[in-house]
């Protein structure tokens, strides 16, 4: 069986573990060996604008986020802006898809199939929402993550971000995805009875990672 392994990274500023991620990739795309990764992390609170990213999607000018410490980043990965914060699981896949299949459509689906996995794991029935990338709630009234990747030479990076114990006032200061009037929500909002939410819900990522892609995931 192929083996996917998992990097903790603990709490991780963004620019270092963006700089961190671009690394991978690269060295991954200039063919040095190593093997597929995914990268789980949790970041203070920032937010990121992928390549679709409108004006309206941002109320707040960026000098204003980031003078209340909240620094604004624009990237390569689809879709439009998010923000990361404490209590979310980051996922960072840095997958050769040359090794599985070379189609971005099917990659987005499996880490939506992914999470939802890993939410049934939760006690949390989730669903795709048609012609919306992410995963929310089985009825779709609350989405739970969001999802923007980057692909270069077919080897991925960016990923999934996956509320946990988030802070959910802070999606206030921007339009989540460009979905206006969307409704956020957290593995804790929806199971408020969970002793371990954090570790629940990370040790459920990976083992749904592992089914999905078909894989051993695991590490330190």
């Amino acid at each position: 069986m192929s083996v996917v392994a998992v990097m903790d990274l603990g709490r991780r500023p963004y620019g270092e573990t963006l700089g961190l991620m671009r690394s991978l990739c690269r060295r991954r795309a200039d063919g040095e060996p190593g093997s597929d990764l995914l990268l789980l992390v949790e970041h203070d609170p920032v937010v990121t604008m992928g390549r679709a990213t409108r004006s309206s999607s941002l109320p707040f000018p960026p000098a204003l986020l980031e003078a209340r410490g909240i620094p604004v980043f624009e990237v390569e990965r689809g879709g439009d802006v998010t923000l990361h914060a404490p209590g979310q699981l980051v996922g960072y896949p840095v997958l050769d898809l040359g090794g599985w299949r070379r189609d971005l459509h099917w990659y987005l689906r499996q880490l939506e199939e992914v999470l939802i996995r890993a939410l049934d794991r939760l006690g949390i029935p989730a669903a795709r929402n048609p012609g919306k990338t992410g995963v929310w709630t089985e009825d779709r009234g609350r989405k739970i993550a969001s999802i923007g990747i980057h692909v270069k030479q077919w080897v991925t990076m960016h990923g999934f971000a996956l509320n946990v114990t988030t802070d959910l006032s802070l999606f206030d200061l921007i339009v989540p995805c460009g979905i206006p009037d969307v409704t956020m929500t957290s593995v804790t909002r929806e199971r408020p009875e969970l002793e371990d939410p954090w570790g629940a819900a990370r040790d459920s990522v990976v083992a749904a990672f592992g089914e999905v892609f078909g894989v051993e995931s695991g590490g330190p």
